[in-house]
């Protein structure tokens, strides 16, 4: 019997699947400095972000056939080793780009009319501040559409987010480390006389982008060092809204809190860090700056997509 270690979990669609199909699936999490110990007893490995798989760790499982990472990236895994090894891996690149998107706008949009600051504020004093928390979000308070959306990546999650922007009747504007044409389809309910309709884009250059975009929205792979500092900062408008839903660490995070404190960046939504959790509680602690903890791809709906994906790989491949 194939065994499946799920270290980082898998929806219970995905699981019953391949259960159904007479695979045995652990979902008990083992730890980072336990798994050399105990993953040679199983012939597939699927992580998300939390579980790294390095070279080391792969070589003391000489029995594993297959890594799976649910998500999109495969920073966590040394892929070209694990294949030098005779390791299939794969990732689910497709099955979270509609909850990345959307949280990029709800970021914006908590942005936007001061969510952030009121939710946080009136639990404990939104009777003594109510008047001030009204006027103060009012004054700060604006609208997403006729801004301009700067899109750094035309992949997958990148075109979902300008179809979003286009719909909130926003400009959009892409840039690529390799310039491309793309077109974005958009769909609308079936029940319209005209349910969908295409936009065709072309790249700008980086220095066009920054001079163009009032927001821009991250959405690019991990790299060894960071993409956005304080010299890209520099080029983009004066009260820019940066967004990253994309990867912690490409991001200079000190960068980021200098420009949030002068103002050159007005506000910033971050899902990811460059350490998580993060060891700096500054970017934290900035102001104008709309949090949450890596919960890109987390929606019940995402969930259910990748272990469906990875249910039909892992029963694709051993059948």
């Amino acid at each position: 019997m194939i065994k499946i270690l799920a270290n980082d979990g898998i929806h219970d669609k995905g699981r019953k699947i391949l259960q159904d199909a007479g695979f045995e699936v652990d979902t008990n999490h083992i730890s980072q400095d336990d798994l050399s110990k105990s993953l040679n007893n199983y012939d597939v490995l699927l992580v998300r972000s939390a579980t790294k798989v390095r070279e080391s760790l792969i070589d003391k499982c000489p029995n594993l056939k297959m890594i799976i990472r649910g998500g999109v990236g495969l920073d966590n895994i040394d892929v070209e080793y694990a294949k030098k090894k005779g390791v299939l891996v794969f990732n689910t690149p497709s099955a979270s780009t509609q909850s990345v998107a959307e949280l990029v706008f709800a970021h914006l949009f908590s942005l936007a009319r001061s969510l952030y600051e009121s939710n946080a504020i009136m639990p404990e004093q939104g009777d003594s501040l109510f008047k001030a928390l009204k006027k103060s979000s009012g004054s700060k308070g604006f609208e997403l559409q006729g801004k301009t959306m700067g899109i750094y990546g035309a992949g997958r999650i990148g075109r979902e987010t300008a179809k979003k922007a286009i719909a909130l009747g926003m400009n959009v504007v892409f840039y690529n480390i390799n310039p491309i044409e793309g077109t974005i389809e958009m769909n609308f309910d079936k029940r319209l006389k005209m349910n969908s309709l295409n936009f065709s884009f072309s790249t700008v250059t980086l220095n066009e982008f920054f001079q163009q975009a009032d927001i821009i929205s991250l959405h690019i792979p991990a790299a060894d060092q960071p993409v956005i500092g304080a010299k890209e900062i520099s080029k983009m408008k004066d009260g820019v809204i940066l967004i990253n839903c994309a990867r912690g660490g490409i991001v200079n995070e000190k960068d980021l809190c200098i420009a949030l404190k002068s103002g050159k960046v007005a506000y910033a939504g971050i899902d990811v860090f460059d350490k998580e959790p993060p060891e700096d509680m500054s970017i934290l602690q900035c102001k104008n700056v709309s949090l949450s903890p890596h919960i890109g791809g987390s929606t019940k709906e995402a969930q259910a997509r990748i272990g469906l994906e990875i249910a039909e790989r892992i029963i694709s491949h051993f059948s």
